[in-house]
C-alpha cells in the first residue's frame, strides 16, 4: 500500500466549471472530519465540496459521497482512483463551482476522476514496507570497513559508544543474505541482534510540481 505525507491541491477548469482537489494524508475518522469541516468552511459558496477517503493497513475503512451530484459520478469514481493507485490513509475532497454547462454522468466522472489522477500525480507518493530491525555492534575500525555496505540499507540510527550501535532495516526476505554477506566483511568481529519487523514509509515517486 501506498500513501501520501503532504497536502497538495490540483485546480482543473472543465466547460466552465472549477474542480478543486485537495488531498490529506488522514490516520483516523477525526482527522478526515476535521479536513472535511476545514474545506466546507473555505469554500462555503461552492456547488459541491464531494469526497472519498481509504483508511488502514490493509485499506479497510472506504467512504465515498457525491454530496449532491449525481449518484455514483463523484465520490466513487474519486475513490476507485486512490484504490487503483493503491492508496491508504489518504482523503480526496473536490470543490466544484457550477459554470453553468451540464457535463453529464460521464462527464462528472472523468472530471471527478482527473482531478484526483492529477492530484497524486503532483505528489510524493510513499509505500509501506516491512522492514526486519537488526541491531550490529562492531569496531570502530571494522565499522569504517563496511560503512559503505551500510548505506546500501535503511539506517536507522547510529550510536558511538565503546564500538560502534547500528540499527538497520533489512527487507525481511534479504535478511539470509545480508548476515552472511556482514559476517564475511566483518571477518566474524560482529554481533547481530535481531529487533523484530517494524513498517517504514520509504519514498517511491517524488513530487512533480
Amino acid at each position: 500500500m501506498k500513501t501520501i505525507q503532504n497536502t497538495t491541491s490540483n485546480e482543473i477548469v472543465i466547460n466552465k466549471s472549477i474542480f478543486i482537489t485537495h488531498l490529506f494524508r488522514v490516520n483516523t475518522i477525526d482527522e478526515v472530519n476535521q479536513a472535511l469541516q476545514s474545506i466546507r468552511k473555505k469554500y462555503y459558496d461552492a456547488t459541491h465540496n464531494c469526497y472519498a477517503y481509504i483508511l488502514g493497513t490493509n485499506a479497510e475503512i472506504q467512504k465515498a459521497s457525491d454530496d449532491g451530484e449525481p449518484q455514483k459520478t463523484a465520490g466513487m469514481p474519486m475513490l476507485d482512483v486512490l484504490k487503483k493507485r493503491e492508496m491508504t490513509n489518504i482523503l480526496a475532497i473536490t470543490t466544484r463551482y457550477f459554470g453553468g454547462i451540464l457535463l453529464g454522468a460521464g462527464g462528472l466522472i472523468r472530471a471527478y476522476s482527473s482531478s484526483v489522477s492529477e492530484a497524486l500525480n503532483k505528489t510524493s507518493i510513499y509505500e509501506y514496507l516491512d522492514y526486519k530491525t537488526i541491531e550490529i555492534i562492531v569496531s570502530y575500525a571494522i565499522y569504517n570497513s563496511i560503512l559503505s555496505f551500510l548505506n546500501e540499507y535503511q539506517i536507522f540510527n547510529v550510536e558511538y559508544l565503546d564500538n560502534v550501535k547500528i540499527k538497520i532495516g533489512i527487507i525481511p526476505d534479504q535478511e539470509d543474505s545480508f548476515k552472511e554477506k556482514i559476517i564475511d566483511l566483518a571477518c566474524g568481529q560482529v554481533s547481530l541482534k535481531d529487533l523484530g519487523i517494524s513498517q517504514m514509509e520509504i519514498l517511491v515517486k517524488h513530487n512533480e510540481s
